[in-house]
């Protein structure tokens, strides 16, 4: 058995005390040529026959019991029966994607199994003119969003005329160290003693990054304080329900504005978030005169030498969303204001100081959710904003065209709406996870996002949008 980070247990101890905490990704495959009628019941049953070694990343159950002196482990299922995690759902006769997304929301909803890998893969066909959806998810426990759209990209080719390709959760190569070791009572100590000592100067900056960020704050609005952010409907308690929607646009409408504004493509996509969500906030009667914060994940993966794919590898920064500028250019300059600021702290202090200084936000975003009243004015955050890189080149998988990649993200108590930007191809996905009863019409959120982003393109000059 192998020992857990202090982070991945956090994440799992919330599963099991609250709500699931599943991340996962939708694939659109259009079925090759001249296909046939049948390609998806070829597909499902090709896949699953496939004779692979499923990678142990998918292998791992997390485990714990007195032997282990109460923390959480990683164990090995050995005989992993992929029957299990991979099946099939079928759409009613002339369904959409309206659909398609209602079926998604519920499947995202629904508790993975603590006794097995804590992953599932669903093959759904029904849609117009043949086309498929592949939808995959996991705890968050298992990977990050990163790790894991670096994990589908992987099971996919540039060759539409590649067949018989090895799934996903194919074996790949790790580095070897900690494969099979051995877990003893001891163990649980010298883990411990281990992120003590390995942690003394992370602990030791904490804070001197406190600091830096404060005087961030008060001289440049770059952040906020701890229950800076403006109390919304988006931070309430998590009910079972999930609504899900998401749609893409022409990565040359977000390159456009980056390029006349000297801002990034995640700053784009935020302030474009936020518009649709200010749209949808006043629509509603709730927008507040304070600006919205967004949790910005800032992945640190690129500069970890335990890069495996495994596990979660990123910093933190609260970033103003810019809801109380009606101009929409600027509340892109807010929001690139502050993400520069973020990227430094986060590249200066790492993982564990950026997320010592977020941790304050984030309890008191979630405990005064649980609290059954009290005042609601301020909270922590809003709602994640994150970025995933998807594959830069159209894809295939077994001569399936994928049209389009979207990710599909974790909600809490607290945060009850997550919005997650992917790339793919030529194209900029959003994806929007909700409460759907804080949210019933999370379907508008495309038009509204539209709409955001041909109103920041005529602030910048950008041109006529373009698909």
């Amino acid at each position: 058995m192998n020992g857990m980070r202090l982070l991945d247990a956090a994440m799992i101890t919330g599963d099991a005390l609250l709500h699931p905490i599943n991340i996962g990704a939708v694939m659109i495959l259009a079925p090759p040529r001249n296909s046939g009628e049948h390609f998806a019941d070829r597909l499902y049953h090709q896949t699953l026959a496939q004779p692979v070694v499923v990678d142990r990343l998918f292998r791992r159950v997390p485990h714990r019991s007195p032997g282990t002196g109460g923390l959480w482990v990683w164990r090995e299922e050995r005989d992993l029966d992929v029957g299990r995690h991979l099946t099939r759902r079928t759409l009613p006769d002339g369904s959409g994607s309206a659909e398609l997304w209602q079926l998604i929301g519920t499947l995202h909803a629904q508790r993975l199994d603590r006794s097995r890998p804590m992953w599932a893969a669903f093959l759904i066909d029904g849609l117009a003119d043949g086309r498929l959806a592949f939808y995959v998810k996991a705890q968050h426990v298992m990977v990050d969003g990163v790790a894991g759209m670096r994990l589908i990209g992987s099971a996919l080719s540039t060759d539409p005329d590649r067949r018989a390709m090895p799934p996903f959760y194919a074996e790949r190569d790790h580095p070897p160290a900690t494969a099979g070791a051995r877990w003893d009572l001891s163990a649980p100590l010298r883990r411990l003693a281990g992120l003590a000592g390995s942690g003394i100067t992370a602990l030791a900056r904490i804070p001197e990054s406190q600091a830096c960020a404060a005087l961030a704050m008060v001289t440049g609005r770059a952040t906020v304080p701890a229950v800076g952010a403006p109390f919304t409907p988006f931070n309430t308690r998590l009910g079972p329900h999930r609504g899900v929607i998401a749609a893409s646009w022409a990565k040359s409408r977000i390159r456009a504005v980056q390029e006349i504004t000297g801002t990034t493509a995640h700053d784009v996509a935020t302030a474009v978030v936020g518009g649709a969500l200010r749209d949808w906030l006043s629509d509603h009667g709730d927008l507040p005169r304070r600006s919205l914060v967004a949790f910005c994940p800032i992945s640190v993966r690129a500069h970890d030498p335990a890069n495996n794919g495994a596990g979660n590898r990123f910093g933190a920064w609260l970033c103003p969303m810019g809801t109380d500028l009606a101009d929409p250019l600027k509340r892109l300059r807010r929001v690139h204001r502050s993400m520069v600021g973020g990227k430094r702290y986060v590249a200066r202090y790492g993982s564990a100081g950026s997320l010592s200084l977020a941790a304050p936000s984030i309890a008191s975003t979630i405990v005064q959710a649980l609290v059954p009243a009290g005042p609601r004015i301020s909270t922590g955050y809003n709602l994640p904003m994150s970025s995933v890189p998807g594959p830069g080149a159209e894809m295939y998988w077994n001569g399936a065209h994928v049209e389009e990649i979207y990710p599909v993200s974790a909600v809490f108590d607290g945060q009850t709406l997550n919005v997650t930007v992917c790339s793919y191809a030529d194209r900029i996905g959003i994806g929007y996870v909700a409460d759907s009863d804080v949210m019933p019409d999370i379907a508008t959120m495309v038009s509204r996002t539209g709409r955001a982003l041909s109103e920041l393109e005529s602030a910048v000059g950008a041109g006529p949008p373009r698909g």
